[in-house]
């Protein structure tokens, strides 16, 4: 994901790791890998995507950000 020697190129990637690590997988187990995916994909969905609040998009959730990037879109059309 990044050259050889270089962090900084994968950055958003590693905040993205750190913010999972932290928030949903430290201190959980799961039964199987199924249980794994399917918690994992939910919190994705759910709780990164439309409750979680994200600094680099002013504070606003992905899903909010996308709507008013939409909504400034299709008002410019």
């Amino acid at each position: 994901m990044s050259r050889v020697g270089n962090p900084y190129d994968n950055a958003k990637a590693e905040s993205f790791m750190k913010t999972l690590k932290e928030e949903q997988v430290r201190g959980n187990q799961w039964r199987d890998l199924h249980a794994l995916r399917d918690d994992l994909a939910r919190f994705l969905q759910i709780t990164y995507n439309h409750q979680r609040l994200h600094s680099a998009l002013d504070y606003q959730t992905p899903a909010a950000f996308e709507r008013s990037c939409s909504l400034r879109t299709s008002a410019s059309i």
